[in-house]
């Protein structure tokens, strides 16, 4: 008689002994066994809950994604669905061509990460769904675009933005799109939920790269799209994720749960060191620029204070002497790493207009003060003595 190993084994344990795993277990299977062929018909006829393939859903990517979702809505009186992706480009992609179709607009900031204004200018825009962007701090603009164009679908943005660091008001936003029956979607990697929770603000979709901060180690790529409609998620988002095959794998998934055991540790580690060099930076007689939202000089400190629970890891700055300083500070760095991510326990330095927004249209890179000299730093969690030196020392 043939013997089917992994049912086999799993009855065996089953019967005789405990089987519950204390770290949740890696499902290394691209699909599930049916009990019966009528049990599958009743699956894919969605009149049963269940798996069948690895790219519709796994356990482990189940799992991670309702954790996450929890952590949106904690303390919050409200449900949500999360979704995880296999990068935070998919989940951005995924989520724009779920709600969008060809006449649609999107309405966003022109400081967004460079990889978002790529995907808005070159992919989208060629399906007929158009970019349009403004100041999102000068609400009374905000307003009168929601007005005038009413193709205007969904309103996108980062608090704080990447690279420079500037914050716009999660709820005054939100309150705007809604007025004009507008969706609002938040990238919210730099904060997590442990340090801002964009659903308290009225947002209807919030996104992470879950490659940065979440996971924390710099050894996975992966991605979220957590949804406050649940009827949105399930007959929208995650069909376009799964026809699109934009799902996340088991491995990279069980990689985020075990980053997000240390992310309140972390987080706190990271703002805390953010904090004081951010501060020494400013008091530096060869730094003309500071970006960081703790600091009181910066002009959305305010706003950051009243959304953001701590002012987080990520910062930038920029030297008194410009571009070629910048380069040779990069280039004395020791203990910091260059490193085209962040989020890492590391501390990691990235120069934005040859990197990250390197095909962002250099006149909307230096409106929106991503200048040529800009040094971003994701500050890690070393000793912070020892990081204030390193810095030191590569200023000259």
């Amino acid at each position: 008689m043939p013997i089917k190993f992994g049912s086999f084994c799993a009855n065996e344990f089953k019967n005789n002994q405990t089987v519950r795993p204390h770290q949740l277990p890696i499902y290394a299977t691209s699909s599930f066994e049916f009990e019966t062929i009528e049990e599958g018909i009743d699956i894919f006829k969605g009149n049963k809950k269940g798996l069948v393939y690895g790219r519709y859903g796994n356990p482990t990517m189940e799992t991670v994604a309702r954790k996450i979702a929890a952590m949106e809505t904690f303390d919050l009186d409200m449900t949500a669905k999360g979704i995880m992706t296999s990068s935070g480009m998919s989940a951005i992609s995924t989520l724009f061509l779920s709600l969008l179709k060809s006449g649609d607009n999107v309405l966003t900031q022109g400081n967004l990460y460079g990889g978002t204004t790529e995907l808005l200018k070159k992919v989208l825009a060629p399906c007929g769904i158009a970019p349009m962007f403004t100041d999102l701090q000068d609400l009374n603009q905000v307003e009168q675009l929601l007005r005038d164009n009413p193709a205007i679908r969904l309103l996108y943005f980062e608090t704080p933005a990447n690279p420079t660091m500037a914050c716009v008001d999660i709820e005054q936003l939100c309150a705007l799109a809604a007025k004009y029956n507008c969706l609002t979607a938040i990238d919210n990697t730099f904060c997590t939920p442990y340090l801002q929770q964009p659903f308290k603000y009225g947002a209807d979709f919030i996104i992470h790269s879950t490659t940065k901060f979440l996971n924390g180690q710099g050894n996975s790529i992966a991605g979220v799209i957590i949804g406050r409609d649940l009827e949105l998620m399930e007959k929208k988002v995650w069909v376009a994720m799964k026809l699109m095959g934009t799902n996340c794998n088991p491995f990279d998934a069980w990689l985020v749960n075990n980053g997000l055991k240390t992310l309140a540790i972390r987080m706190d580690r990271h703002s805390e060191n953010a904090q004081q060099i951010a501060e020494y930076l400013e008091g530096h007689e060869k730094v003309a620029r500071v970006n960081y939202n703790g600091l009181p000089s910066h002009p959305d400190h305010l706003i950051a204070k009243k959304q953001m629970r701590q002012f987080g890891g990520m910062l930038s700055f920029e030297l008194a002497d410009g571009l070629e300083a910048g380069l040779r500070f990069m280039n004395a760095i020791k203990l910091c790493t260059l490193a085209p991510t962040l989020g890492d326990v590391d501390t990691l330095v990235l120069h934005p207009a040859s990197s990250s927004h390197i095909n962002v249209d250099r006149d909307l890179r230096l409106k929106n003060g991503i200048t040529d000299g800009l040094i971003r730093l994701s500050v890690g969690i070393e000793d912070v003595e020892d990081l204030i030196g390193d810095i030191d020392r590569a200023i000259g």
